[in-house]
């Protein structure tokens, strides 16, 4: 099974539109998995128009309208993994012991907010993914997005993908 994870797409102000690149994997995509932040339904429509399936949340830039469709945390078993999705996880020092003790049930959390690319390995096996936002690089050298495989229990081939300037 393969996964997209995005988050922070924040739509339109940070940019007019997705990037083509990640656009192009909609389609590869067995599931996309987004962290909120979208800030636009639209981009909500637009995904689950061209996805097979979405998991997502909403941020704390997402309106009344995101929230209505949305749950604050997202969870989905996903080739044989629990997984779960939220925007927010606070400061980055601590992070794998807050949200290994928040989730403990989860395999793999997906999360956003900071912008900032983010896997490690919490104590205990949870793996926390950030994939940065593929829109809005803020202090990081490029917009990015992460595509991964996971099946029979195993994650594997976790990319970050770097997108090129705007």
């Amino acid at each position: 099974m393969r996964l997209l994870l995005t988050t922070d797409t924040h739509l339109p102000r940070r940019a007019k539109e997705l990037p083509a690149p990640l656009l192009a994997e909609l389609p590869r995509a067995d599931v996309v998995l987004h962290a909120g932040d979208w800030v636009d339904t639209d981009t909500l429509d637009l995904l689950e128009s061209r996805s097979r399936a979405v998991v997502g949340v909403y941020g704390n830039n997402d309106g009344p309208d995101l929230r209505a469709r949305l749950p604050e945390v997202a969870y989905a078993e996903l080739g044989g993994l629990r997984f779960g999705v939220v925007h927010e996880t606070g400061p980055a020092q601590g992070r794998e012991a807050r949200c290994a003790a928040r989730f403990p049930d989860l395999d793999v959390l997906v999360f956003g907010h900071s912008h900032i690319p983010w896997d490690t390995t919490a104590v205990g096996g949870l793996r926390l993914l950030n994939p940065g936002s593929p829109t809005d690089r803020r202090r990081q050298p490029h917009c990015t997005y992460m595509t991964a495989t996971v099946a029979d229990g195993e994650l594997t081939d976790v990319v970050l993908h770097r997108l090129p300037p705007r």
